[in-house]
This record gives structure tokens, C-alpha cells and sequence, in this order.
């Protein structure tokens, strides 16, 4: 769960959320927050399929993927961890709408997204903004 004036920022590496990461920084280091860097990711197949024929190195090597690229994107963003702020990082295995709003759950927080084309990131968006109970 969120704390109390939180930046959460979902991270993929496209260039948009590279923009909302500095964006996300910005605003932490400006009102003394902690910025909350989420990448969340799903089997590709999905998860209904994967409960079918579950293989945990496969997952656990997913997961490692998905941390490294988060500190790819913190690497092409930044050059590595912002100095100025405190930051939390983390590969969460969720639907990204629901990692998100789980993460921006209190009122006070601050939510950044990205403005990225495509009908999967507009979605994402849409259900973010109906559902995160911060602001965003």
C-alpha cells in the first residue's frame, strides 16, 4: 500500500514512461516525496495459461527481466538513481492497472503516467484514472 505523498510512476522503457520517470522525479524532489517506480509485467501468454502449465524458473527469470529493465530505464533516464531523491523500485508481477492503483491507493500520493500511443496503454490509462484513489 501507498504511503501518505508518495510519486508513483509505472515504468515499461517505452519513451513515454522514460518522460513520466523524470517527470515522477521532478515532483518528488520538488515536495520531498519518495518516488515509487513500478514496472509490472504478465506472462506473455497471459496468466490463465501459465496456471495450466506453470514453471517457476520460467517466471523467476521473467522477473529478473522485468528488474532489469527497469534499471535500464532508470540508466537512460537518469544515468542510474537520481542523487536527489529517495526512490523505491519494483518488478511487480500484476496487470499494470491494477500495480498502479494498488500503489496509488492513498489520497495524497501523486500519480505520473505516460501519454504513450496504443490501444493497450490507452486502456491501462483509462482504468488508472477511473480507479487510483490519488491524484493524478
Amino acid at each position: 500500500m501507498a504511503a501518505a505523498g508518495q510519486v508513483v510512476v509505472g515504468v515499461s522503457g517505452s519513451l513515454a514512461s522514460l518522460a513520466a520517470l523524470r517527470t515522477a522525479a521532478r515532483a518528488a524532489r520538488g515536495g520531498g516525496r519518495v518516488l515509487v517506480a513500478v514496472l509490472a509485467w504478465e506472462p506473455p501468454e497471459g496468466e490463465v495459461l501459465y496456471v495450466r502449465n506453470p514453471d517457476s524458473a520460467w517466471a523467476a527469470r521473467c522477473a529478473r527481466e522485468a528488474a532489469a529493465r527497469l534499471d535500464r530505464a532508470f540508466e537512460e533516464a537518469f544515468g542510474g538513481t537520481p542523487s536527489a531523491v529517495t526512490v523505491v523500485r519494483g518488478a511487480v508481477r500484476a496487470r499494470p492497472d491494477r500495480a498502479l492503483c494498488r500503489l496509488a491507493a492513498h489520497p495524497d500520493g501523486l500519480l505520473v503516467l505516460g501519454a504513450r500511443a496504443g490501444a493497450r496503454s490507452a486502456a491501462v490509462r483509462r482504468r488508472v484514472l477511473a480507479h487510483a484513489r490519488c491524484r493524478s
